[in-house]
């Protein structure tokens, strides 16, 4: 990467990490705050939790459009400036529709999609993958952070600090923005990385694209429905005010040290749907103990570290599997509907969370949850076999068409590459490529002459 590249990378995942923090402090504290405010009962409580993903779903894939033609920073800012506002409206509630408010307006900062095609815009297409993958990285360390750090921040100030410290954080992004994140000389289709309003239906009718957009809607449903209850029943069980991240910290870490290995041993030795399944049969596990057992901190805790080994292995891979399924120019496109699934599943585990709660009491959402991740498992058992193939991107900048065709023809005859879609409006080929296989050489090869020739 240029240094300009690196720059506009780094910025950006700070972007993404300070407003993501900011979510992720709340998760842990949220359900205990809202349960102490005017007007508060169960099911309130689960949809002030998870109210955020409903705007996120409504409003991600527009804001990714208005910054094609507005302008990505620009988009951008306006988004930071409604979670910001919708931080302090939350910040100064002493209702539960107060809350409610201000985690709508959160929701509506829907910028994810704008900041990916930002990224595009500021990489060369050799580097985008790597770009991505560090926004990635900061989100799961905002992850862990957080859950961390919440419960620490709300018990020295209480919720409402959680709430201003994330508009803060927002400012600091805001300005992050306007005065770190270069400008991009232009900004142009990204397929990779952009939500292609006539590629929808190419999205939605890939029955394996489909089964894993139901997974992450599970996935994120019973993440925002378990902590609709856990927070208060290990508080219920003993565990002091101020002393929940001694619980968080170790469990998210430890559990991440389990799935590491398995992560590797799915992509290296291409065991993912074995994997993958296990996971999937690991949290249902987790669930079903936790209905079963929930009378003692100490039983709480080991299941939520057991849940926590499946989530963070299925987070990990189930983008990894996105990725290796889509065609490499319908990428952007099948992250959308991926984006929407996952954020519709946080709406949805929140409010039945609540409502579950509220009706039958605690053991019914851990049976909730439990049932709804053995139907994902029977969704996933139906899938095939992931193709073990990675994305690579190629400028087509200053060739003519039947330049570019030609170059095409080259390129599919070396080994390992698997499939090349070319878009000569857009000066890029998608290609997919089976890194075990592939002929880097002849490829790098290929690739250098054809870029010599052009000088």
């Amino acid at each position: 990467m240029t240094a300009a590249e690196k720059r506009a990378t780094l910025s950006l995942a700070a972007i993404y990490a300070l407003r993501m923090l900011g979510l992720f402090m709340i998760l842990p504290v949220l359900s205990l705050f809202t349960a102490q405010l005017e007007g508060s009962t169960p099911a309130l409580i689960g949809l002030a939790m998870s109210i955020y993903g409903l705007p996120q779903v409504l409003l991600q894939i527009p804001f990714g459009l208005m910054s094609d033609r507005f302008g990505r920073k620009k988009v951008i800012i306006f988004g930071l400036l409604l979670f910001c506002l919708g931080s302090v409206v939350a910040a100064v509630s002493t209702s539960i529709y107060g809350v409610l408010v201000g985690r709508a307006l959160q929701g509506a900062g829907a910028i994810s999609s704008a900041i990916m095609a930002l990224v595009a815009d500021l990489t060369q297409e050799v580097h985008r993958t790597k770009a991505m993958a560090t926004i990635g990285a900061s989100i799961g360390a905002s992850f862990g952070i957080g859950i961390t750090a919440g419960p620490v921040i709300a018990e020295f100030g209480g919720v409402h600090s959680v709430f201003w410290l994330t508009a803060v954080l927002t400012c600091l992004a805001i300005l992050t923005i306007i005065f770190v994140v270069p400008n991009p000389a232009q900004s142009k289709l990204h397929r990779d990385a952009e939500f292609v309003p006539s590629q929808m239906f190419d999205a939605i009718k890939d029955a394996d694209l489909l089964r894993l957009n139901y997974g992450i809607f599970v996935l994120h449903m019973i993440l925002m429905a378990i902590f609709v209850v856990v927070p208060s029943l290990m508080r219920h069980n003993g565990l002091t005010p101020g002393s929940d991240w001694q619980v968080y910290l170790p469990v998210f870490i430890t559990s991440m040290a389990v799935a590491v290995p398995f992560i590797i041993i799915a992509e290296k030795k291409r065991r993912m749907k074995t994997v993958f399944l296990g996971a999937i049969i690991v949290l249902a596990i987790a669930e079903l103990c936790l209905a079963q057992f929930h009378d003692n901190l100490y039983v709480i805790i080991g299941f939520l570290w057991l849940f926590f080994c499946g989530f963070n292995l299925l987070e990990a891979t189930l983008p990894s599997l996105v990725s290796k399924t889509a065609p490499a120019d319908l990428k952007g496109t099948a992250m959308g509907a991926y984006s929407s699934s996952q954020f519709m599943g946080l709406f949805i585990g929140g409010f039945l969370g609540g409502w579950f709660k509220g009706e039958f009491g605690e053991t019914a959402v851990f049976v909730f949850c439990a049932v709804a991740a053995f139907s994902w498992f029977v969704v996933a058992f139906a899938m095939r076999p992931p193709r073990y193939w990675s994305n690579l991107l190629i400028s087509l900048d200053n060739l003519a068409q039947h330049e570019a065709q030609a170059f095409m023809d080259e390129l599919m005859k070396v080994s390992g590459v698997q499939e090349v879609r070319p878009h000569f409006k857009e000066a890029v080929a998608y290609l997919k490529v089976d890194n075990q296989q592939l002929d880097k050489a002849l490829l790098q090869r290929i690739i250098t002459e054809y870029t010599n020739s052009l000088r």
